[in-house]
Formats: C-alpha cells, structure tokens, sequence
C-alpha cells in the first residue's frame, strides 16, 4: 500500500456513550492507519458526506443504542447513492448475533462486540482494505 488506510470512526444518532469509539480510534491509529473522529451526534448523512470528503477506506460506526438495524441500512445506502462501492462499512457495540447476520447479508462488514480485541479489528480492516481496494 502505497498510503496509511483511512478509516472514519462515527458515533450515530442520540447515543453519547463514545469511550470505545475513542479506544477503537486511538489503536487504529496506533496500528498505522490515519483516523477521523468525527464525535458525538453525527447523522447517517453526516457521516457519508465526511467518509466521502475524507476519502477514507472503511468506515467504522460504534453503537450501543439499539438502533443497529435502522442506522447501518441508512448508511449503506447512502454509501451507495453515493457509489462508494469500494468502502468497508462496518463497526461494533451491542449488535445481537441474529442482527449481525442480516446486516452482513445486506452489506455491512463484520461487526465487533464488546470484548473483541483491537487487534483482531485493525487486522480485520488491513485485510479488507488488501482485498478491496485498490491504491
């Protein structure tokens, strides 16, 4: 790779529980990759249009709301109106099994629960980014 991946880390919607969010970014970026945070409150919108402007590789929503199924399907949406085909959308939080398996049936990336190790998601990501994009 010719470039530090990209990833844009997001929290969506009223949840303002953000400490994963931030110890998920910082070992990213302890990992080599460049990092956007974007904060608390964002909408589905907001976070295209900023993975967009930021060109990033993979975009990675943390949530502990419960609003998993509505707030990945908007996303991948507008990920798609927006062609950007080629970026991993994927994240961690609360997300039953059951809730998981659909939304990796419709698109989303593998989703991390509490527990999971910084490292298994930055080498998820590495790997993805490796067979998916192409830079």
């Amino acid at each position: 790779m010719n470039r530090p991946i990209r990833v844009l880390v997001a929290k969506v919607g009223l949840d303002g529980h953000d400490r994963g969010a931030k110890v998920i970014a910082t070992a990213l970026r302890d990992a080599g990759m460049e990092v956007i945070y974007t904060g608390l409150r964002q909408t589905p919108e907001m976070v295209v249009n900023a993975a967009l402007q930021e060109d990033v590789d993979a975009i990675g929503i943390s949530i502990l709301s419960g609003a998993h199924m509505t707030v990945f399907p908007k996303v991948l949406h507008l990920m798609k109106e927006k062609q950007m085909n080629d970026v991993l959308l994927t994240g961690g939080g609360i997300i039953p099994d059951d809730d998981a398996q659909q939304l990796n049936q419709l698109g989303v990336g593998k989703l991390f629960i509490p527990g999971t190790t910084t490292t298994d998601i930055a080498g998820y990501i590495v790997e993805w980014v490796k067979n998916n994009r192409n830079f």
